[in-house]
């Protein structure tokens, strides 16, 4: 599943870590699998892939993205 990241629940370490991987406001990334336990998940994000725990991804607030289309946020 598609998702835009529109910012993120809180500042620190993580936060940084997270913007020098990539993941900005208003980037798109894509869940492409979950470990069989849930953690980690594996995204693309700018055209690369990433391994990142469950706990790293809540940090971020994401808006799912239609399926059907890639440019428009689902409502």
């Amino acid at each position: 599943m598609k998702y835009i990241i529109e910012g993120y629940r809180e500042k620190g370490s993580t936060r940084k870590k997270l913007l020098t991987f990539g993941l900005t406001p208003n980037t798109i990334i894509e869940v492409i699998r979950k470990a069989p336990l849930g953690d980690p998940l594996e995204v693309k994000v700018r055209g690369y892939s990433l391994t990142i725990r469950q706990a790293e991804l809540d940090i971020l607030i994401l808006q799912p993205m239609c399926s059907s289309c890639s440019t428009k946020i689902c409502s």
